[in-house]
């Protein structure tokens, strides 16, 4: 592991100081620099301290370090990957399915990942935030729109805000009476721990909705001592935590990775969620795997895992038509039809071992 004390160090913004910091080869250099001038580049101290320099397939590296493949463009891929903007009907907000809406708060990072399906909107030379108008137009939105029962805050990373602007996002949204649920999407508690302190954490807490917190993570490592204390504070703090991963090649793509990541995960007191396909973003075509894959390992951490370490693998359909599970299929009904033949009527499971056993069918 990289021997840079978090403590003491700064986040590394510029390819000049992930070369100087023996995170990239200096041979490199000039083709980060064309990266770093169209996608936001950062990783914290706590992340520095995790990467294996001499390692050149580094799972956490992989996920932080930029790459000259990020210029590298296949057919399909797309700025606005999972149709933010299709469903966007005031800015911030994002309405894809009627009962929640996405709030996206701010522009800014902690650390910038690699395969970010927002990578287009985030970071240097794009706005950091929502406009004070803009901001009252959106919770005017949320007021307004009585079907709205949870509000999703994301962005960027909502965490990154000051516990006093959280505190008064929090208050109005939990003014609002059909707002039941404020779930925050962050990875400021692998990232950057030492925000979550008493101040954020009673920011996080409101009268009239209950907070929910979906940690991003995807390598069991990412969960060291500080992140685990971070997350231990939240859930002491009564606030109830989930999961969020990217499935990815050269970085969790085996079964063993995932096993240990979702038992880290649960042994944190957070509940495994969604294991997301890697989406359609330019230049990260060289981080996604297969679904076939995907669908394959889902199978392998069946027969690895108890079902508290199970999370949904889903993608999300391009254009905008939102989440669906695509993990493998376990029923399916017999291929007989000969109703003669009650022996082979019915349905066929699939174990996870991988043997067919036939149920009988209802009547």
């Amino acid at each position: 592991m990289n021997r840079i004390d978090p403590k003491m160090a700064a986040t590394l913004r510029q390819p000049r100081e992930l070369v100087d910091a023996g995170l990239a080869p200096v041979d490199a250099l000039a083709g980060l620099e064309q990266v770093a001038a169209r996608y936001a580049v950062a990783v914290t101290p706590e992340l520095v301290a995790l990467i294996d320099p001499a390692d050149e397939n580094d799972p956490i590296a992989r996920q932080f370090i930029p790459s000259a493949d990020e210029l590298v463009e296949q057919p399909g891929e797309n700025a606005d990957p999972i149709g933010d903007d299709t469903h966007s009907p005031v800015g911030g907000i994002v309405h894809r399915y009627p009962d929640r809406v996405l709030f996206k708060l701010v522009h800014v990072c902690a650390v910038y990942c690699r395969f970010c399906f927002r990578r287009e909107m985030v970071g240097p030379g794009k706005a950091s935030a929502l406009s004070d108008d803009a901001y009252r137009a959106a919770v005017d939105y949320i007021r307004s729109h009585g079907e709205i029962w949870e509000v999703i805050l994301t962005g960027g990373d909502p965490l990154m805000l000051s516990p006093r602007r959280l505190t008064e996002i929090m208050a109005d949204l939990g003014a609002i009476d059909h707002v039941k649920i404020i779930r925050i999407h962050t990875r400021v508690p692998i990232a950057d721990p030492g925000r979550i302190n008493s101040d954020m954490i009673a920011a996080l807490r409101v009268e009239g909705a209950t907070t929910w917190i979906a940690v991003h993570a995807n390598h069991p490592r990412e969960l060291g001592v500080n992140a685990r204390a971070a997350c231990a504070r939240l859930a002491d703090a009564g606030i109830p935590l989930v999961s969020q991963s990217v499935l990815l090649r050269g970085v969790n793509d085996d079964a063993a990775t995932l096993e240990a990541l979702m038992r880290a995960f649960v042994e944190c007191r957070i509940k495994p969620y969604y294991l997301h396909h890697g989406d359609l973003a330019p230049g990260t075509a060289h981080l996604r795997t297969t679904i076939e894959a995907g669908q394959e390992l889902m199978r392998a951490l069946r027969g690895r895992v108890s079902g508290l370490c199970q999370p949904d693998y889903v993608l999300d359909i391009p254009g905008g038509h939102g989440k669906a599970p695509i993990g493998p299929a376990y029923l399916s009904q017999s291929a007989s039809r000969d109703r003669e033949d009650s022996a082979e009527r019915g349905y066929r499971i699939v174990d996870y071992c991988g043997d067919v056993h036939l149920y009988p069918p209802q009547s």
